[in-house]
């Protein structure tokens, strides 16, 4: 009796208690559904909204099975309960009542529901599937389906405008039409995503994490956001951010060949180049992508940097085959061979899809007429430029100094003349970008010659003295002072309030950055000549130039300054908008 009660003691112990819980239910509805046991099924998923009555995903299995059944009203039913009651953001349920009612030929509401989650989803899951039933609908009402807006689809025209700006290297342009799209359409992650880098290469950085932040919050695990903090973590030398941002990227294998790519790049600019080079060879193996030579080049640079010289010279052979008019793998492949004499090994690689910096130099000092055609063609070296005049080493910034001299056209001239004001910039990089700015003046007109004179001639006397300068509440006032003092007979009490908010807003949006002010008259000149054009008041660059004792080529590059902080056009269209009406 004893020993009895021993082993039902034991066998008590064995027994494994069954958690009775929304996902047991839903486990045994699924494994019903493999059986094609459709009542079991719904009866398990209707026990799983009974444990989890909030969870609109439940509800939603229980309105798909009703469908496979055959009872369209039922699952109607029971996806008009879940925007009514559970979850009113999951527009997806229109479409799915659309397909119902279109399978009870009641086209009239399912053209109704159907219109209803184009004019309501945001992501546009089912847009595709959504055009193929419109066409159906107007084939059976015989007229066409009435839409006012697809919203997945608003913003779309202008953020490819913005994106062929930011490829041209117009990031101020791109930028100020990227604000525009994420105030109209606050949930477009992709362009506010491209809104960063904007800022990122307009060296506006606390703007482009901030953007970069309000990314992540929409949607935290983001692919292009949390591969564009890391590399602003990189910039700022956070390793402590950088680190643990890393680990999980390294360990994210996304699905899209856009995420693909993009963390791909983004692990080699952050040096992790082993990981760079497995994501690359994952693109090579999809048919759609792997015909870009591109492709690559970059993954035979992963290679090498990763330490497998061998594959390596694999992939730029596969790119001399692809591409054999290209320099760029004659170049690596006969570097390679010289490296494996040297033993030299330890060199890291761009990952840029064009000759080395210093390679492309030595060519264009031989003919400058090839580095004119490819800036034409090619505008992302014309940024890189810009860029390297702003973050290169003292000798890069020389080379690009002079070759900016064999471009010298009017962007380059405005650049040089920046360049010339900045305070920590060495005296002989700033007497070499005034003796180019002075041979452009000599090959142009004579008014170019006397703009450039006019610039040029506090900015000699700069140079031979020290560019440390502090800006205090002073200078900033006198700014607004000499405005005030200059204006325009014309100018009324309002403009001159308005220019003085403009200045606040400026220097607001900046903070806690600084504007360099080197020449007060022409902050003031800039500050009249974008007023006066938003008060609709005729007035040009010469015009005022010439009132304030400045250069024209300087009001007008202080005036696009402070347009592509304050983003003027678009606070115009602020002004206007309660007098419209909304669509």
């Amino acid at each position: 009796m004893e020993e009895n009660h021993l082993q039902a003691e034991d066998l008590q112990h064995k027994v494994i208690p069954i958690h009775m819980n929304a996902n047991f239910f839903f486990e045994r509805a699924v494994r019903s559904l493999d059986r094609l046991q459709y009542d079991k099924a719904l009866r398990y998923f209707r026990k799983a909204v009974e444990y989890e009555p909030d969870n609109p995903v439940n509800h939603c299995n229980m309105a798909g099975i009703l469908s496979e059944m055959g009872d369209f009203e039922g699952s109607n039913a029971v996806l008009a309960d879940i925007l009514e009651h559970v979850d009113a953001s999951m527009t997806e349920c229109y479409f799915y009542m659309a397909n119902n009612y279109a399978n009870m030929d009641n086209f009239e509401e399912a053209e109704r529901v159907l219109v209803k989650y184009l004019e309501d989803d945001p992501a546009g899951q089912f847009l595709d599937e959504a055009e193929e039933m419109m066409e159906l609908f107007q084939y059976e009402l015989e007229r066409p389906v009435k839409v006012s807006r697809i919203r997945s689809r608003e913003g779309m025209v202008e953020h490819e405008e913005a994106r062929a700006l930011m490829e041209e290297g117009k990031f101020s342009q791109a930028a100020e039409l990227l604000e525009r799209i994420v105030q109209e359409h606050p949930d477009f992650l992709a362009a506010r995503n491209n809104l960063a880098l904007a800022y990122y290469y307009m060296g506006l950085f606390r703007k482009a994490k901030a953007t970069i932040g309000e990314v992540l919050e929409q949607e935290q695990g983001n692919i292009h956001g949390l591969c564009n903090l890391a590399i602003f973590y990189q910039h700022e030398g956070d390793t402590n951010s950088l680190n643990p941002l890393l680990e999980l990227l390294e360990i994210t294998i996304p699905f899209h060949q856009e995420h693909v790519f993009k963390l791909a790049t983004t692990m080699g600019i952050l040096g992790k180049h082993a990981s760079a080079y497995g994501h690359f060879r994952r693109l090579l193996k999809d048919e759609e992508v792997n015909g870009d030579p591109s492709l690559y080049h970059y993954t035979a640079v992963a290679a090498f940097n990763s330490g497998r010289y061998k594959e390596a010279k694999r992939y730029w052979r596969q790119l001399q085959k692809m591409d054999p008019e290209s320099d760029i793998p004659r170049f690596y492949l006969a570097q390679l061979e010289i490296l494996d004499l040297s033993g030299m090994q330890q060199l890291e690689l761009s990952y840029h899809y064009h000759l080395p910096f210093e390679e492309q130099l030595k060519r264009w000092e031989q003919d400058e007429g090839e580095l004119y055609e490819e800036i034409k063609t090619n505008p992302l070296i014309r940024s890189s430029f810009f860029w390297a005049l702003r973050y290169g080493d003292k000798g890069t910034k020389l080379q690009v100094i002079r070759a900016l001299g064999w471009i010298a056209d009017e962007e380059v001239k405005e650049t040089l003349e920046a360049f010339l004001e900045e305070p920590d910039e060495a005296a002989d990089l700033k007497n070499e970008a005034l003796r180019i700015l002075q041979e452009m003046a000599l090959d142009g007109p004579t008014q170019a010659v006397l703009e450039v004179s006019a610039s040029s001639a506090p900015m000699i006397a700069e140079t031979r003295t020290s560019y440390e300068h502090h800006i205090g509440g002073e200078t900033l006032q006198a700014v607004v002072d000499q405005a005030l003092l200059h204006m325009d007979a014309q100018s009324d009490r309002e403009q001159k309030k308005h220019l003085q908010n403009l200045w606040t807003q400026f220097l607001g949006k900046l903070h806690p950055e600084k504007p360099m002010i080197r020449h007060t008259e022409g902050w003031s000149a800039a500050l009249e000549y974008l007023t006066a054009k938003q008060h609709g008041n005729a007035m040009t660059y010469q015009e005022v130039a010439e009132r304030y004792g400045v250069s024209v080529s300087t009001v007008s590059r202080y005036a696009k300054r402070i347009d592509s902080v304050c983003s003027i056009k678009e606070e115009k269209d602020e002004l206007f908008r309660p007098f419209t009406e909304n669509i």
